[in-house]
């Protein structure tokens, strides 16, 4: 399946509205103006620069990390010189296609290539979460006005799913979500084909989202367009097997699917009181109105996957895991909402809404203060001195060196160096250079495994060049005549 089927569809992410009408699925003909047309753009525009400002400014103060933004700057910079796409932050030789399949992170390197720099893939990441505000905000408005539509953007904007997946670094599953976005709303509007349409190119993000594609699948067959429905089940089923039975292996060093066992011997009694917390915290920026429509159906098996799963990360609300829930449950909430009017009236839908935006800015729990309040913070926005003195002490790296760093380093050298993972103990590569974080302010306190390796670099041959803003550099000491070689 070629790369170009994810571009495809993006030139159908300007409304498709006329000017004139748009059909509810009750049949209802809601007229759209301009005015309306341009909301979801304009609150588009607000936020990507709030999601670019929260991600710039989170790597400017060294909080991003080698996992994972350095190992996929390093595909990106990979793939902008058309080679394989290896992230040596994994191991030496590593190529990304056999940890997970994403090929559609590819589209990144030409941008890449013309600014190399991991804020480009922050930004490319700001601008796809941006983006899918559109859909959201365009059915809300149809069905709604411009009252509604804009609560629903603003609730959706600010949803704690899309705030976690902005502010933990970079990940492919940013593509994922603004075709979800048209492809519910599509859903929404009863267009099956478009639905379809919007679905497949997410095969190509990542392995796990051929069971997000066949739940579209299902739900086509069995609310509108069954041979379409039935043929989109086929392809994901047929797709999500050969990938990771077949593409996935051929890539990798064990020639297996590493993540397999978090599906074999499944715990879904395990952590109950996590899992019931996380349904709750997806659940409540919609004020529950999600429940009442059938939409909200699509993201049942993506939950129960996550919840089968025996790793307790997939189950909370951290990381990035609930960004591709968002659009659903908030496209949902918007069918609900639209679906109540007749008995609601349509005052009382503006006032839920906006209470929806309030539980999202505040945090519904056991999430929390969300990340995009720091922007709020004058803190943000000033480089301290030690931030200066610690990037300072990066710069005596020289630029096309090896070095190996702390995991809060990498992604300060990936787009100038060839940027191994420091470990704590043996085997690892011993290139030239190597960089530890030293416990000192910004990076206290210091984590068990960063303190171990910091203690090992002189036993393995490295003496201190210099050290600044928590940041110490070391150079590998070597007898005279005797070449730099790596070691395992």
């Amino acid at each position: 399946m070629p790369l170009a089927l994810a571009a495809r569809p993006l030139a159908l992410i300007a409304p498709r509205v006329s000017p004139q009408a748009d059909r509810s699925p009750d049949g209802e003909v809601r007229r759209a103006g301009g005015g309306r047309r341009a909301i979801p753009w304009v609150l588009a525009a607000v936020f990507f620069l709030a999601y670019g400002a929260l991600s710039v400014t989170r790597h400017l103060a060294m909080e991003s990390t080698g996992y994972d933004l350095g190992i996929f700057e390093q595909a990106v910079r990979a793939y902008s010189r058309f080679e394989p796409p290896v992230a040596t932050l994994k191991s030496p030789g590593f190529d990304v296609l056999g940890d997970h399949f994403h090929p559609v992170v590819a589209l990144v390197a030409p941008l890449y290539r013309v600014f190399p720099s991991p804020v480009t893939l922050l930004l490319v990441q700001a601008a796809l979460f941006a983006v899918s505000v559109v859909p959201v905000t365009r059915l809300a408005t149809d069905w709604g006005g411009r009252r509604s539509g804009t609560c629903v953007g603003l609730a959706y904007g600010l949803s704690w799913g899309i705030q976690q997946a902005v502010q933990f670094d970079f990940h492919e599953i940013a593509f994922a979500v603004p075709l979800l976005a048209c492809c519910v709303e599509s859903a929404a509007r009863r267009r099956w084909a478009s639905a379809a349409r919007w679905a497949l190119p997410l095969l190509l993000v990542k392995e796990d989202q051929a069971l997000m594609v066949a739940a579209i699948g299902a739900y086509i067959l069995c609310r509108g367009d069954r041979r379409t429905g039935a043929a989109l089940m086929a392809v994901a089923a047929v797709t999500g097997l050969v990938v990771m039975g077949v593409v996935i292996p051929a890539f990798s060093p064990s020639h297996a699917y590493r993540y397999a066992h978090t599906l074999h011997g499944g715990r879904p009694f395990a952590g109950l009181a996590v899992k019931a917390g996380t349904v709750e915290a997806l659940l409540a920026p919609t004020v529950f109105l999600a429940l009442r429509s059938p939409l909200v159906l699509l993201a049942v098996p993506y939950v129960a996957a996550r919840f089968w799963a025996t790793e307790p990360h997939y189950w909370g609300t951290g990381f990035h895991y609930s960004a591709v829930l968002t659009p659903i449950l908030s496209i949902a909430a918007a069918d609900a909402l639209h679906r109540s009017h007749h008995f609601l009236g349509r005052a009382a839908a503006p006032a839920i809404l906006a209470v929806a935006v309030a539980i999202t800015m505040v945090g519904p729990w056991p999430v929390g203060p969300q990340p995009l309040a720091r922007l709020l913070s004058p803190a943000t926005w000033t480089a301290s001195d030690r931030y200066r003195a610690a990037a300072a002490t990066l710069a005596l790296v020289p630029d096309g060196a090896e070095v190996a760093a702390a995991n809060r380093l990498a992604p300060q050298l990936t787009s100038r160096c060839r940027v191994f993972r420091l470990l704590a103990s043996p085997p690892w590569r011993r290139p030239e250079w190597a960089v530890a974080v030293t416990g000192a302010a910004p990076f206290r306190p210091l984590a068990a495994a960063d303190a171990s390796a910091l203690e090992g670099l002189p036993a393995a041959g490295y003496r201190l060049v210099a050290s600044g803003g928590g940041v110490a550099v070391y150079r590998l000491a070597l007898p005279p005549g005797r070449p730099a070689a790596p070691s395992s």
